[in-house]
């Protein structure tokens, strides 16, 4: 049995996320009752119907009355042996209320004594112990409902294979850090491709840019030095039933440098036998 939670800030994509799984086979109830939730779990595991062998239930905001049950129900589910895995979403707080102009939809929190940033920063509060828990948080600042869908069938897949996948994402700083990262690394430091101008066309996928980097001793040290640091604290995660660990490299656009070193660091893991995954966030 697959049993996922999708939670996250409302406007962030929680209905593309379970529309996703409910696609790819999955029985998905969205607004569930966070007191609901052992129960819920119990019944869809003993069902013999194999339609319902994955299951997906959505709790945010809208839960508001519920909320404070959550701690209690997520460790009813881990004295019932139910094994469960989070999966949050977020964004930027400009992007969340561009969305909510755009679509004229109320916020959940909203009243008449609040307004959409202070919902926003309320809902956050009132989320926090499931964003705590999450295996999975996806920043959706800057993806596209395809790369979300896309995004969330990976890590559902990926809970078919027991193991800790490892998510190297590159992106640019100038267009704001990944609010979904467990690592981020500054890379800024290491010789810039950009101010060649015959390499600007190019990014860290393509050849011209890989000799220039390569022949630098201090991106060789870089790319030595974060290997070492993850070969010694992965299997600590691990231990730790981890099963997503996010890896954000950074550069001045993310176009460079972090693409080229995102990429080595996925095949060199990927050598190892790890389960990797690749996202060039600002490489459309």
């Amino acid at each position: 049995m697959s049993f996922f939670i999708v939670s996250g800030l409302s406007g962030s994509g929680k209905t593309i996320a379970l529309q996703a799984l409910e696609d790819a086979g999955f029985y998905c109830i969205d607004n569930l009752p966070a007191a609901l939730l052992p129960h819920f779990a119990r019944e869809v595991g003993a069902a013999r119907d194999q339609a319902l062998a994955n299951a997906a239930v959505g709790i945010d905001a809208r839960n508001r009355a519920f909320l404070a049950e959550v701690p209690n129900s997520l460790e009813e589910l881990r004295t019932l042996g139910i094994h469960y895995r989070i999966v949050f979403l977020e964004a930027e707080e400009s992007i969340l209320v561009k969305r909510f102009k755009e679509t004229r939809r109320p916020h959940p929190m909203l009243d008449d004594h609040t307004s959409l940033l202070e919902a926003i920063g309320l809902e956050k509060q009132l989320l926090e112990p499931l964003a705590f828990a999450a295996a999975l948080r996806i920043d959706t600042t800057h993806t596209t409902p395809h790369e979300l869908r896309h995004q969330v069938l990976g890590f559902a897949r990926g809970e078919e294979t027991p193991g800790l996948t490892l998510l190297f994402k590159s992106f640019g700083f100038k267009h704001g850090t990944p609010l979904d990262a467990d690592y981020v690394f500054d890379v800024r430091c290491l010789p810039n491709p950009y101010w060649q101008a015959e390499l600007r066309p190019y990014t860290g996928l393509d050849e011209p840019v890989i000799r220039f980097l390569e022949q630098y001793d201090e991106v060789h040290a870089m790319f030595d030095e974060l290997r070492s640091f993850l070969e010694r604290w992965l299997p600590r995660f691990a231990r730790e039933d981890r099963s997503y660990l996010t890896i954000a490299v950074g550069c001045t656009g993310g176009q460079h440098r972090s693409v080229y070193l995102v990429k080595r660091l996925a095949d060199h893991f990927a050598t190892q036998g790890m389960k990797t995954q690749v996202r060039h966030r600002e490489l459309k």
